[in-house]
């Protein structure tokens, strides 16, 4: 599986973080854990285009992704990517599809076995708790630093996950205080490579239909499947 794949889905976390609107108020770092909670049980679906930026701390390349994300409890995911070339992601009730349209290929994948990470898997199906799954930190070594890349006026938290995983040792999101909208997220893997996303025009409780999680195949497509 390709790492920018698996970055895609240790990103599809962020789908469990809140991205509505709350009163004029800033919320402190502090009570941003249960706020995060809260919006993610009342959170049905929504459509953002997003920005990713994915970094190899080997080489020091930085590859930057755009394109769309439309999402849907309990763990559905449509991920279009349009540049530098054309990629899309499905993941549906049951079947997930990765399809790369320069290559004329797609690759199937049953849900249970390609989410296997229990992280990613609480969160998508609605039984992460963030406090219970991570150590959320709003002071750390270095969270300067942090805070001046990603631009002020973001509340900036860690988070470590109890249970760490190759795709996903630690994470930091991006919120605005004063509304509670998720801005950012970025997910370090084992390696110490960072798998950023920014997200924009995001519209809450959109209309989704099924067949935005469902994928056939073009024909003379290369068909790879992994669901055994």
């Amino acid at each position: 599986m390709s790492r920018v794949f698996f970055g895609v889905l240790a990103l599809v976390f962020v789908l469990a973080l809140p991205l509505a609107s709350l009163a004029a108020e800033s919320v402190s770092p502090d009570d941003l854990p249960d706020l995060i909670q809260q919006r993610y049980e009342s959170l049905k679906t929504f459509k953002a285009d997003f920005e990713q930026e994915l970094t190899n701390v080997a080489s020091g390349e930085v590859e930057t992704r755009t394109g769309t994300i439309w999402f849907k409890q309990p763990s559905q995911v449509r991920w279009e990517t349009v540049s530098p070339e054309k990629e899309l992601l499905v993941v549906g009730p049951d079947v997930a599809w990765n399809y790369i349209e320069d290559e004329e290929l797609a690759i199937k994948y049953s849900v249970a076995t390609l989410l296997d990470s229990k992280t990613i898997l609480r969160f998508i199906s609605g039984q992460a708790n963030i406090k219970e799954d991570f150590v959320v930190q709003t002071e750390w070594q270095g969270a300067d630093d942090v805070r001046a890349k990603w631009g002020k006026g973001f509340t900036v938290l860690k988070l470590i996950p109890k249970e760490a995983e190759p795709g996903m040792v630690l994470a930091f999101v991006g919120v605005e205080p004063e509304t509670g909208l998720l801005r950012q997220v970025m997910i370090v893997d084992f390696y110490g490579n960072g798998n950023e996303l920014r997200l924009s025009d995001v519209s809450l409780n959109v209309d989704l239909g099924s067949e935005m999680f469902t994928f056939v195949p073009p024909k003379g497509t290369q068909v790879e499947d992994n669901t055994q």
